[in-house]
């Protein structure tokens, strides 16, 4: 029988000289018992990876692949079809090859010795009906540090998703699942059993084993609780890439993380693509965004090579968390992209918002704003075919709370101020339009500018003015917004009350509106 390889360059490490090889089917699980029975037969053409090399299927269904202790083996699931999932809704495609396990002096425990591996290691697929049209839920840092904050979690986010949720067919975590302590990840997965969908997760910084010594030892607890840091898998016209994008600890001087890619996660990512039809939409999830500004976050070489792999494909969506403020990233040929249009990076606002800070609403839950005045929220992901467009959603609020507006509550007559109308778009940019009009009038332009947002300042400042502690954690100090508009008064308002409304019209043709009252006065004159 004949194997498609596709070869990377040699990996040269101690795990090497205990290199050995695994095989078997990738079948057709009829009556989805996880076992492979006579009657069921093998699919040709699935991909299955160690995590560097990627084959495919033969006639029969078979593959077989080199393997090294601490490599996980898994299937690429192919589009129209689903694997099984455990308890907590969490997608089992994976074999963690572990014959020692985990380091046995970490602080939180990681997979116990996996033993020998077997004779034939199948991977069970049962058809589902996949249209090319769906919707899919992403999540940016739930970060809970304590059972409390699980408890925010899942009564801000979770229980109201059980019922927004609409036509998502799965969910997606970027990374800081937990804040540290990991012991807390499986009552996390607990939780997010409650939405009724599969999850898939990724890797965040506060997601690892610090006892680490060594970067490919840092996720052992996460990939005992949730599988491989790195994996992909098709639904409909989209392929999915999940990356584990912190190099722990720093190879610069062994302390802290630092954004980028091992050797063999290039390798991976290069071998996955190279097999994908290069019609189809590619989605790479991770934690740190690419920073083009500061290699001091992001190595520059591994950004680049992962442009270089996304290069051939004409639409692709990169998204990631970890700043606990919501941005909309483009990259050019100035920052090393050389693909045929901008490729988009959605930096996506976090469920926890800022931490769990904040005074709480009437049902005890922390306002939580970002530093950037984005209210906490998630995403749903709209695809169509190989198109994309991403809707945030506010929690606690409706879903046309797209914009909140900072408007004086009154100004001086003659309407002479310096004092500005300020629109926070959330899912806004600088490509965007934003307008505003009074009373009615004409529609005019709003001046994109990027300045902190005075909502949010104001609500971490009480907290310097009070003379009695509120309950609970200070927000952090206020961060310039990459989404906010300024729009003057003018100098012709008539004494008593007026409206201004704001509309703004985002990348994908959306239009929202938000607006507020606000009243002219007379204008005290001191003697």
């Amino acid at each position: 029988m004949k194997y498609k390889f596709i070869i990377p360059s040699l990996l040269i490490s101690a795990m090497a000289f205990s290199q050995t090889s695994v095989s078997g089917y990738v079948f057709e699980d009829l009556n989805k018992n996880q076992k492979k029975e006579n009657r069921e037969k093998g699919i040709e053409g699935v991909a299955v990876s160690n995590g560097a090399q990627v084959v495919i299927t033969d006639k029969s269904g078979k593959y077989s692949l080199p393997i090294s202790d601490g490599q996980t083996i898994f299937v690429i699931k192919p589009s129209g079809y689903m694997v099984a999932l455990n308890q907590n809704n969490l997608p089992q495609y994976y074999y963690q090859y572990k014959p020692n396990g985990s380091p046995a002096d970490f602080k939180y425990k990681g997979s116990t010795p996996t033993g020998a591996l077997p004779k034939e290691l199948n991977f069970a697929l049962h058809k589902q009906n996949e249209s090319k049209n769906f919707d899919i839920l992403v999540f940016g840092d739930p970060q809970p540090y304590t059972e409390k904050q699980l408890d925010y979690f899942k009564r801000a986010i979770v229980n109201e998703v059980k019922s927004t949720k609409k036509n998502a067919v799965f969910g997606i975590s970027l990374g800081d699942l937990v804040g540290d302590d990991l012991s807390l990840q499986k009552p996390y997965a607990d939780v997010m059993k409650e939405i009724g969908l599969p999850w898939y997760n990724v890797m965040g910084n506060h997601d690892m084993n610090y006892d680490a010594k060594e970067d490919m030892l840092s996720d052992e607890t996460f990939e005992a609780n949730f599988g491989p840091a790195n994996y992909s898998f098709n639904y409909g016209n989209v392929h999915f890439i999940v990356l584990d994008d912190i190099l722990y600890p720093d190879p610069r001087d062994g302390k802290g993380y630092w954004g980028g890619f091992r050797e063999d996660q290039m390798q991976f990512i290069e071998n996955d693509l190279k097999l994908v039809d290069k019609n189809k939409l590619i989605v790479v999830s991770f934690h740190i965004p690419l920073d083009h500004m500061n290699e001091d976050n992001f190595r520059n070489a591994d950004r680049q090579k992962l442009f270089d792999a996304l290069t051939p494909f004409k639409n692709a969506l990169l998204l990631s968390a970890h700043t606990h403020i919501q941005q909309q990233i483009f990259y050019g040929k100035a920052q090393g992209w050389n693909g045929s249009k901008d490729l988009h990076e959605y930096n996506v606002g976090t469920t926890c918002g800022d931490w769990w800070s904040g005074t709480s609403d009437e049902i005890g839950l922390p306002t939580s704003t970002m530093r950037d005045g984005t209210a906490k929220g998630y995403s749903f992901i709209s695809f169509n075919d190989n198109q994309y467009k991403v809707k945030y959603k506010t929690a606690g609020k409706p879903e046309d709370h797209q914009i909140q507006l900072y408007v004086p509550k009154v100004i001086p007559y003659p309407s002479k101020t310096s004092a500005k109308i300020l629109a926070n778009f959330f899912m806004g940019s600088k490509k965007d339009k934003v307008q505003y009009r009074i009373d009615g009038g004409k529609w005019e332009e709003m001046e994109y500018i990027e300045t902190i947002d005075p909502n949010f300042a104001n609500s971490v400042f009480k907290w310097d003015a009070t003379d009695k502690l509120f309950p609970g954690r200070r927000p952090s100090n206020p961060e310039q917004s990459k989404h906010i508009w300024s729009g003057g008064f003018g100098n012709k308002l008539s004494l008593g009350k007026h409206k201004v409304e704001v509309k703004a019209q985002d990348m994908y043709g959306n239009e929202f509106t938000a607006s507020e009252n606000f009243e002219v006065q007379d204008q005290i004159i001191i003697p």
